[in-house]
């Protein structure tokens, strides 16, 4: 066989190869981009499920104006860190709702306030879900951008942040009777 033509053939599969990897860190980095808008749209489907709670319960609760205040402050154009901070905080206000609804058994006893329950439960599972899709995608582009020879290729780009637990989320849960 002609070596000119092996180090052609060879030639054309690294550049083939170059181009599948680029492309492949491209897909990657849209996935995550997809991933983390589906992270925003499962906070935006919790701020208004807390909204509508809010207007459920204004009959019965006078602190429902800080609460929607600070969900509005925590909404949006977030770093990854901020939406872990704004995770803890939106997660204290929604334990305060549920205490402060303890002292208003005409609100706990609603079917309104139970179905609104129901919709945050499943606003929470919705966003624990785009968490865990994000935080896949971005262990497959840190591994991509992280793995020889792939790594020869991956230029300026970094390894991304994955959404965390906060420290308290780790520890037991003490129920108490």
């Amino acid at each position: 066989m002609n070596p000119i033509i092996v180090i052609l053939v060879v030639v054309l599969a690294i550049i083939c190869w170059c181009i599948k990897t680029v492309n492949d860190f491209k897909k990657k980095e849209i996935r995550v981009q997809e991933a983390l808008s589906g992270v925003e749209v499962a906070l935006t489907k919790r701020y208004n499920v807390l909204t509508k709670m809010l207007d459920t319960a204004k009959g019965y609760m006078k602190h429902e104006s800080e609460l929607f205040t600070k969900v509005i402050e925590l909404r949006r154009g977030m770093s990854i860190a901020e939406m872990n901070d704004a995770q803890q905080q939106m997660d204290n206000l929604s334990g305060s709702f549920f205490a402060m609804a303890e002292n208003y058994p005409e609100l706990r006893s609603s079917d309104v306030f139970v179905e609104l329950q129901r919709g945050i439960r499943d606003a929470e599972e919705h966003l624990q879900a785009a968490r865990r899709l994000y935080n896949s995608n971005v262990t497959a582009y840190n591994m991509a951008i992280a793995m020889l020879p792939a790594k020869l290729l991956a230029g300026s780009r970094q390894p991304l942040e994955f959404f965390a637990a906060d420290a308290s989320k780790r520890e037991d849960v003490k129920i108490l009777f």
